[in-house]
């Protein structure tokens, strides 16, 4: 069988949702995220006073990430939105995940960005209850990604950081194109976009996501 029969076939196994002979079919779960906030213990103790911890409020996807009870307002140049969750644990750096609809509330235009890649992004105000902090980057935009372990990727035939498409089925449905794979041993598989992203095809937590193979 040539490659591109090889590419083919696994396309097919990969919709259909049959995997490998012998297993049973494997679906990815969708998540869909609203703006959320990530900090570092600096920043929260600035925020939240000396010697502050996060507190949770419910577990997330990803394991031991968690949204916390604590929020922030999010603060631009031409306004600021309230009550952005902040979610847990600490990172070293602190991280400002908002949508493409926001930019334009907050006066500033934020990239399109993976998880970590701050390089290059704008700074923003953040306000606590017990004080204010100005970041001079990390606010971005998402990058629609999937979290999946070795042995998933090795069940759907991808690598760290390739990019593939995703479609989704429905009276509204459609596909995303450049869809990042983050690879980890200690991952749950999960694909993540944002609320707009899931508005646009009318996407629940209970849509199924399918992977598309680009060649």
């Amino acid at each position: 069988m040539g490659s591109y029969d090889q590419v083919l076939s696994l396309l097919m196994e990969v919709v259909s949702g049959a995997g490998k002979a012998g297993e049973e079919p494997r679906s990815i779960p969708l998540g869909i995220s609203n703006r959320h906030v990530h900090l570092s213990q600096a920043d929260v103790e600035t925020l939240f006073g000396s010697g502050y911890t996060l507190s949770k409020m419910r577990d997330l996807s990803q394991p031991g990430q968690y949204a916390c009870n604590e929020t922030v307002t999010v603060c631009g140049p031409k306004g600021a939105i309230e009550k952005v969750r902040v979610l847990g644990p600490v990172r070293k750096q602190t991280q400002v995940e908002i949508m493409r609809g926001d930019c334009f509330k907050l006066g500033v235009k934020a990239p399109v960005r993976l998880s970590g890649e701050l390089e290059g992004t704008p700074g923003v105000t953040l306000v606590g209850s017990k004080g204010s902090v100005y970041i001079t980057c990390g606010l971005m935009v998402a990058q629609r990604h999937i979290h999946m372990t070795p042995n998933d990727a090795l069940f759907f035939g991808v690598t760290d950081g390739e990019m593939v498409s995703i479609q989704f089925d429905g009276l509204r449905g459609g596909g995303y194109n450049q869809v990042a794979i983050r690879v980890s041993s200690d991952a749950a598989l999960d694909c993540h976009i944002d609320v707009e992203e899931a508005n646009a095809m009318d996407l629940t937590s209970a849509s199924v996501v399918k992977i598309i193979k680009n060649r």
